[in-house]
């Protein structure tokens, strides 16, 4: 591949910006300062924040799908991310082993029983917010706000 041609009088400034004409999306770009901004002004690890966007989608969900699917164990799924998250409101038990029906059928057509049920988690409206909000910051329809440096007391706001 040629390299591009690029004006001789650029060649003494910091960057250059490609015309956005070639440039199909790029709002990842500000992935790592949105992070920073949800972390530190939301009390959200950057753990949390990817597994809430990563389940954002599903109505519900098992320990049991989100490691397989995760590629988490099932203990580190619980202890860094579930637990945390629904003790702070962010995940909640959408279905628990006593809403179980105990009909007959219920037992002869179901591989889970009372005994043996997984609970399904789901996000709570409040972990929706925060992960739309996560992706606003990310589109540039919200403004973010990093700490410039832990020296001085302030924000940058880009």
């Amino acid at each position: 591949m040629p390299k591009s041609e690029i004006a001789k009088s650029k060649m003494f400034r910091d960057f250059s910006r490609i015309p956005d004409r070639y440039i199909k999306a790029n709002y990842l770009k500000y992935l790592n300062l949105a992070l920073r901004d949800m972390s530190k002004n939301y009390d959200l690890t950057e753990a949390e924040i990817r597994f809430m966007v990563f389940i954002y989608d599903l109505d519900f969900f098992t320990i049991d799908y989100v490691a397989e699917n995760y590629f988490y164990s099932k203990r580190k799924v619980w202890q860094r991310l579930i637990r945390p998250l629904n003790e702070r409101g962010y995940i909640y038990q959408q279905f628990k082993s006593t809403d179980i029906d105990e009909s007959m059928e219920g037992y002869m057509f179901r591989e889970e029983t009372k005994l043996t049920y997984r609970k399904r988690y789901a996000l709570s409206q409040t972990g929706r917010l925060m992960v739309s909000k996560f992706y606003r910051k990310m589109e540039g329809d919200e403004q973010i706000n990093v700490p410039i440096d832990p020296r001085f007391k302030g924000h940058k706001k880009l």
